[in-house]
């Protein structure tokens, strides 16, 4: 492991270079990701048809409500542990390691438990199109079953992340993606379990890549500082209450956006399986590029934390310009295409001639969607290395409640704009971590507040 590669850079080469060097392997597994979530909608497009495309849309919605939870808290921890090293506290990296895994597990069997006693009344709230609902169904608590995976996955990975290391998440996130990828195929294609098979080959390729990480981790425990004793996965209470302290609001402003984001698709639902399937793929294309976008955020997150550990302040401005000009070149790319090819693009996660004719009036939302993902994503990144907890709610609370839900139904209700005014609110709202972070970078207040482990 690299842990120390952030630190060293710090006083030698280029920002720039650095930020784009770290943040590579995570575009690759960021691109794995995306790949790995829009398999199992090709596939269950082609195989199944847009009823079970529409149920894949809604389940995966509602299971990434909840892994927002884990991936609010494993930022957190990420943002600790790279603050940490950045001072040179090894120790204090293993205990918050020890304590993130134990609080972040846990909540993942009682979610799990939750999610599947109430997952009827949760497709029901969603607008579920009856058709649709046996396949929703089984597609939401396979994957619920699946949480402690992804859960511990996104703790392994932001830990390394924290240390400087972002190859080897990216080693795991690729084999995951390729036990799907061929799941996918014998389970829907050749032996036509439909929806559950997509499902099934999700949680078998988690499960898979967090036993893969943990196997790293376990072998590289004299290096990481963690002896994988009983004892060492106690909680110690100093950290604890920093992670909770920062967690939390992260979050609960990620759990908010999502939860708004469900909402808005409620209405969507309502429309029918045509409207739950082309807002699925509109997500999906959104998710190419946040390939790009997430990578730069979650890199620079870890830059900022260990910069502002190590007292570089100067370093900041430098991560914050490199990634906004990589994400807006990469963001034009996709804009072009999807502008010229809609029924291309569209095409290939469901052919079918009503799918492709509702696909062109949601072009217009798509490149809104696309520039704000460009746009807030540097941001964000400041907010959450400089671990700003209540600069993070506010983002949460503005966006999800104040914008995408009051937007969706002043557009979508009150003006009579129908589904494309629920699209629209949605799309306009991704703006609003953009313009919270730019005036939290301008006023320059992330260079005089206390450190998480001050």
């Amino acid at each position: 492991m690299r842990e120390n590669a952030i630190v060293n850079d710090l006083t030698t080469g280029s920002v720039g270079k650095t930020l784009i060097t770290f943040a590579f392997p995570l575009m690759l597994s960021n691109l794995l990701q995306t790949i790995y979530n829009m398999v199992d909608m090709i596939v269950v497009g082609q195989f199944v048809g847009k009823v079970g495309l529409s149920a894949v849309t809604i389940g995966g919605n509602l299971f990434q409500l909840f892994t927002f939870f884990a991936i609010g808290f494993a930022n957190a921890g990420q943002a600790i542990i790279s603050q940490y090293l950045g001072a040179g506290d090894k120790k204090a990296v293993s205990r918050a390691f020890g304590t993130m895994f134990s609080f972040i597990q846990s909540c993942a069997i009682v979610m799990t438990i939750v999610c599947c006693i109430f997952a009827k009344q949760l497709l029901m709230f969603m607008n579920t199109p009856q058709e649709a609902f046996k396949f929703g169904l089984d597609y939401t608590i396979t994957c619920y079953l699946g949480l402690f995976f992804i859960y511990g996955y996104n703790i392994v990975s932001a830990t390394l992340r924290g240390m400087g290391d972002s190859r080897h998440p990216f080693m795991f996130i690729a084999i995951a993606a390729g036990t799907n990828l061929v799941l996918d195929l014998l389970f829907i294609a050749v032996f036509n379990w439909e929806v559950f098979g997509a499902a099934l080959a999700t949680v078998i390729g988690q499960g898979v890549s967090f036993v893969w990480a943990l196997i790293f981790l376990y072998k590289n425990r004299e290096e990481f500082g963690f002896d994988f004793t009983l004892a060492s996965f106690g909680i110690d209470q100093d950290i604890f209450r920093r992670l909770i302290k920062l967690g939390l609001p992260m979050c609960l402003q990620s759990t908010a956006i999502a939860f708004s984001v469900l909402f808005v698709n409620s209405f969507v639902n309502a429309y029918g399986v045509v409207a739950s399937a082309v807002t699925g793929v509109g997500n999906k294309l959104a998710g190419i590029l946040n390939v790009i976008t997430l990578a730069f955020s979650t890199s620079g997150a870890a830059m900022v934390g260990q910069c502002l550990g190590a007292g570089k302040f100067n370093r900041i401005p430098k991560i914050i310009r490199t990634a906004l000009i990589v994400n807006l070149i990469f963001a034009s790319l996709l804009i072009f295409t999807t502008v010229l090819f809609p029924k291309t693009i569209f095409g290939l996660f469901n052919n079918e001639e009503e799918v492709l004719e509702m696909a062109l009036s949601y072009v217009p939302c798509a490149v809104l969607m696309y520039l704000s993902n460009a746009l807030r994503s540097p941001f964000m990144a400041l907010i959450n290395g400089s671990g700003q907890s209540k600069l993070n709610l506010a983002v949460g609370i503005l966006d999800a409640i104040v914008s995408r839900i009051g937007l969706a139904i002043l557009l979508g209700i009150t003006f009579g704009w129908g589904i494309q005014g629920f699209w629209y609110g949605n799309a306009i709202a991704g703006f609003v971590p953009f313009l919270i972070g730019g005036v939290f970078f301008v006023s320059g207040k992330w260079k005089t507040q206390k450190l998480i482990i001050s």
